[in-house]
Order: structure tokens, then C-alpha cells, then sequence
């Protein structure tokens, strides 16, 4: 009913209305597509790009981590590709614990915040070192297994199925399962982390490890041969293959193995093959007391004697070697043991009649049964066995290279005996033992 020039005010103020809402409708929908096509652009160019790894507060120097941060941030470090069917298992080498050994490892989403921890933020899962809790997406941890120190290996892995948006995450300690625990999968996959937290922290990362479940027989073979080495530092046992798993970078960064038993006269010799030379092949193979200390080289300090693989060098309780036979490398053969007096008798050793029943067999054509001394070489040692005999009695040490004697040193043996050591010193380095060459 509203005529003249009110009607026609109303009918103009109406239809400018619909026409700001049509025009505000239409700029709504171009920004939806055009905000669909920024996507979709920003996707393409992702998938274009080679994958990167992502890093925070870490140095990543070859397969090496090292946390960079002060102890109160976080460090985190994110692999460049997910686990796949084709590669479903990582494995990560604490090399140093540093301050407080909070040392992370597992999965996370492909843009995980790398001022956090692995396993603490939603569709994550870590076992975390410094107190064996398991971390899944949450801040507060469950207990899952043992705690991990240096020289350990902590592996991650997927199994194949993946069933309804999940899939099972298992994790290993030094190649034995600790457990599993089933996570979500997030539709870019799950990428391998290392999180880390305190000073001095270091660890040696391998993308390409595998793991087998079909591994008993083999891990009973590691554990009987661990017991045969009484002291390890910085070095892996897996079966008679000793590993060196240290730093590398100083001299006092040493990797001992230390046998449980001295050298006797029923078991007086044993042998070690090169077989990686590593970086530098500074390896040492030798005798020393049970107390030597684990940074130092075998032979460099009091209580030692040894053949050094890099030089040729011997070291007689001194850090300066003297001459005496030709370098070694990958595929030699390094022996070392000890000849013995008939009248010698060893703390805790049975009656000096049971060693005749001693049958030596060399494992190579050219090693000798040097179990006794020589008369000239009895008399010879004598005079200076009476100069010396409150220091304790002398054995004379031998060493071979390929089944070939190199030569001989006389040695003071130390309370409790002379305890087969070897040594390394240079990343990559790899020996396999054998402590009983001349048992039959």
C-alpha cells in the first residue's frame, strides 16, 4: 500500500540489497576456488620437490647427530622419506649419552614440530632412552622396556599391514624386540625422528638397517659370545665380530674389548682378523692387565703390550712405539700370545702336569707351538728375573701377522695375569675374535 515516492525508495533500497549479497555470494565463491587452486598448486610443487629432511637444533655431519641446543630446547630431527613396505625399519646407534641421555626414537607425521620430542605430539611414537618409556602422542610416558646407554642400538620398524587407518610400530634394543603398540597412520605415512635433549648427545643414524624375526639362533650366538669379554667400551659384540661404535675424533676416544679370562698356559694364544679397516685401522691387538684403563690404546699405558695394525709399531707401556714388523690391513690376520716357562704356574691354575695333555693345532702353516721357552732363552732371563722379581715374573709376549711369527717382547705379568685386548679408534672399524685358535 505505500505509493508515490515512499514505494519507490523502498523498492530501490531492497534491490541494492540483493545486489550487494549476490556480489558479496560470487566473491565468496572465487576466493573458495582460487584457495582450492593454492592448494592444489602448493601440492603439486611439494611433490615436484626432492623430499628434504627436516632439522632442528641437531648437526647432521654423514649418518652422525649431535645436539647443537642449550639443554633447555628441544632438538629434533626428521628423515626425508616415511617408512615403506620396501624399507620399514631404521635403526639409530647412541654414540655418546651426553648430560642426561634424553635420546628419542620413532615416528612422527611428515611436519612434526621439531621443538618437540618424538612421540609427544599427536600421531607420534617414541621410545625414548633415558628412561625406557614408551611416548605415544602424548607428553606422559608409559613404561615399555629397558633403559639405553651408549653403544646401544634402538630400532624402529612397521609391520606391513595397515588396517583401517592403522598400523603396529615395534621397536628393537640391539636387534631384540622390545615390544609394539598400534598408532595411527597419517595419510603422508610416518617419517623415522630422533629427538634430542641435553648437551653432548650423539648418535649414528642408519636409514637402511634391516631387521629379521627369524634371528634366534643368531642372538643365542651374540649372548654366549658377550660372555666371553669381561670389559666394553664403545665397542658392539655380534657373535665373534667386535664393532667399533665410539667417536673417533681424539685419542682418548678409545673402543676396548677386554676378554674375561688371562691368557694361560692351557689357553695361550688367540688371533684377531681386520675385518674393515675403517677410516684409519687403528687397531691394536695385545695383552693387558684387568684394570688397564678403557680411553687408553692397548700398549700406551702401564700393564699393556701390543701390535699396532696402523704403523707396524709395538707399544710397550709407553704412548711411543718402536719398529718392529709391517703394517696390517683388511683381511689380515693378527695374533698374540704368550710363552711360558715349564715351571710356570698361574694364579688359579690347575697342577703343571696337566699340561702336557696341551695338544696344539695352528690354525695357519706358519705358527709355531710356543707354549715353553727355549734353555738359552730360560737363561737369558734369569739374571734379569732376579733384578725384577718383586715386580712379578716375567713371560715372554710374541705376535704373528698371517701366521707368521714378527717377533717377541719380555713382559712383566701383573697381578691376576694378562688379559687378551683389543683395541680401536677410527669409525667403521670391524675385527673378528677368536680366543681359542689352538683348540682343536
Amino acid at each position: 500500500r505505500l505509493l508515490g515516492p515512499n514505494a519507490c525508495q523502498f523498492r530501490t533500497f531492497h534491490g541494492w540489497r540483493y545486489h550487494v549479497y549476490r556480489m558479496t555470494k560470487m566473491d565468496d565463491i572465487n576466493l573458495h576456488h582460487r584457495y582450492l587452486n593454492w592448494r592444489r598448486r602448493i601440492r603439486e610443487m611439494g611433490e615436484a620437490r626432492p623430499a628434504q629432511e627436516r632439522c632442528m637444533r641437531l648437526l647432521k655431519d654423514g649418518d652422525i647427530l649431535s645436539y647443537q641446543g642449550n639443554s633447555d630446547e628441544v632438538g629434533c630431527y626428521v628423515a626425508p622419506h616415511p617408512l615403506s613396505k620396501g624399507n620399514c625399519y631404521f635403526e639409530v646407534t647412541i654414540v655418546d649419552t651426553g648430560v642426561r641421555g634424553t635420546i628419542a626414537v620413532g615416528l612422527v607425521p611428515k611436519f612434526y614440530r621439531l621443538d618437540h620430542q618424538p612421540g609427544w605430539l599427536p600421531f607420534s611414537v617414541a621410545y625414548h632412552a633415558d628412561n625406557g618409556k614408551l611416548y605415544n602422542g602424548n607428553p606422559v610416558g608409559q613404561q615399555f622396556g629397558p633403559k639405553c646407554a651408549r653403544g646401544d642400538r634402538i630400532g624402529c620398524g612397521i609391520h606391513s599391514e595397515n588396517i583401517e587407518g592403522f598400523t603396529t610400530v615395534f621397536f628393537t634394543k640391539n636387534g631384540k624386540e622390545v615390544g609394539s603398540v598400534e598408532v595411527p597412520m597419517a595419510a603422508e605415512g610416518l617419517f623415522p625422528a630422533v629427538g634430542m635433549h641435553s648437551l653432548g648427545e650423539e648418535v649414528r643414524v642408519d636409514l637402511q638397517a634391516e631387521w629379521f624375526l627369524e634371528e634366534d639362533d643368531s642372538m643365542m650366538m651374540v649372548d654366549s659370545h658377550e660372555d666371553d669379554w669381561g670389559r666394553l667400551y664403545d665397542v658392539r659384540v655380534s657373535g665373534t665380530l667386535l664393532e667399533y661404535v665410539g667417536k673417533g675424533k681424539s685419542i682418548m676416544d678409545v673402543g676396548l674389548a677386554q676378554a674375561r679370562q688371562p691368557l694361560t698356559t692351557r689357553c695361550h694364544y688367540y688371533e684377531v682378523e681386520i675385518v674393515d679397516a675403517g677410516e684409519k685401522c687403528y687397531i691394536a691387538l695385545g695383552l693387558a692387565r684387568r684394570d688397564y684403563p678403557k680411553n687408553r690404546h692397548p700398549g700406551w699405558s702401564r700393564g699393556s703390550v701390543a701390535y699396532h695394525a696402523d704403523d707396524g709399531k709395538i707399544f710397550h707401556g709407553s704412548g711411543v712405539g718402536d719398529a718392529f714388523g709391517p703394517r696390517c690391513f683388511k683381511g689380515d690376520i693378527m695374533g698374540c700370545g704368550i710363552m711360558f716357562p715349564r715351571d710356570y704356574i698361574l694364579d688359579g691354575e690347575a697342577d703343571v702336569d696337566d699340561w702336557d695333555r696341551l695338544e696344539v693345532r695352528p690354525r695357519q702353516a706358519g705358527i709355531q707351538n710356543v707354549l715353553y721357552l727355549n734353555d738359552e732363552e730360560e737363561e737369558e732371563e734369569e739374571g734379569d728375573e732376579m733384578e725384577r722379581g718383586q715386580e712379578g715374573r716375567k713371560v715372554t709376549v710374541f705376535f704373528t701377522r698371517n701366521g707368521k711369527l714378527m717377533g717377541r717382547r719380555e713382559v712383566v705379568v701383573p697381578p691376576g695375569g694378562l688379559y687378551p685386548t683389543v683395541g680401536m679408534l677410527s669409525s667403521g672399524e670391524k675385527v673378528k675374535v677368536d680366543l681359542h685358535p689352538l683348540s682343536g
